[in-house]
């Protein structure tokens, strides 16, 4: 082997060595800003912890609804990967501030009372029907004007929202649902988009989305639409009706 074969070797294994170096560098530089993307998206930085506020089991004291845990396990893995801690809490118990600690609020209002202090709260352009009675308004949603109505099994509205209270506050992300089945698909689509909403709203934006899961029935919680955006009326407290004597 004379020395311009041998030289030219020495090069090109300098540059292969280069390259793997470079590349193995870039990926660990990708996946820590990766990784701090989530964070604050999440509000999740190294060893904090996080509020995770269920749904009450109607037949069972103290027990978490069985589609609440399925919301939860969807979670458990952004909180682990985020490097932060959880702990579960009724709704019916919840006696704190919100802005502290990031939560994750999970449930209709009438099965968690944490969740209707929240719409009360933040989303003052939400109103949940929550009649007793049979009727086709039942469980409906009125998001400013717009009113989205519950077919059983068929058409299953959930309000996904970021919402945070003040400029330092952790975030508050609710799963608010027609049905219970419908915060496990808000979770989910929360976790498979939280890259691509932080791209939209910012790492630390505010958004209401109203997403629609169809045929429950036959496809669980797998197939989620996104039926609109409705931060501005979801945030925008409903005008007071006029009475004859306020006229």
């Amino acid at each position: 082997m004379n020395d311009d074969v041998r030289t030219l070797l020495i090069a090109v294994a300098a540059t292969a060595v280069v390259a793997l170096l470079l590349g193995w560098f870039l990926r660990g530089h990708g996946h820590d800003r990766a990784l701090s993307r989530l964070q604050v998206f999440f509000g999740l930085p190294e060893n904090s912890e996080c509020l995770l506020v269920v749904s009450r089991d109607t037949g069972t004291d103290g027990a978490v609804a069985r589609n609440d845990v399925f919301a939860l396990l969807e979670l458990a893995a952004v909180i682990k990967n985020c490097g932060a801690k959880a702990q579960v809490i009724s709704g019916e118990t919840a006696r704190q501030g919100f802005g502290e600690r990031t939560e994750f609020c999970i449930g209709g209002p009438m099965s968690n009372r944490r969740m209707a202090a929240h719409l009360h709260s933040l989303l003052p352009g939400v109103a949940v029907n929550t009649d007793a009675e049979p009727g086709p308004d039942r469980g409906a949603f009125l998001v400013g004007t717009e009113r989205y109505r519950l077919e059983n099994g068929s058409v299953e509205h959930v309000l996904l929202a970021r919402l945070t209270a003040g400029q330092q506050g952790r975030p508050v992300f609710l799963a608010c649902g027609q049905r219970s089945i419908t915060a496990q698909a808000a979770t989910r689509y929360l976790a498979k988009y939280h890259t691509k909403l932080g791209r939209k709203y910012g790492s630390g934006g505010n958004f209401v989305l109203l997403l629609k899961v169809v045929n429950s029935q036959a496809y669980g919680p797998d197939v989620v639409e996104l039926v609109k955006d409705v931060t501005r009326s979801a945030t925008t407290p409903q005008p007071k009706l006029t009475t004859s004597k306020d006229a």
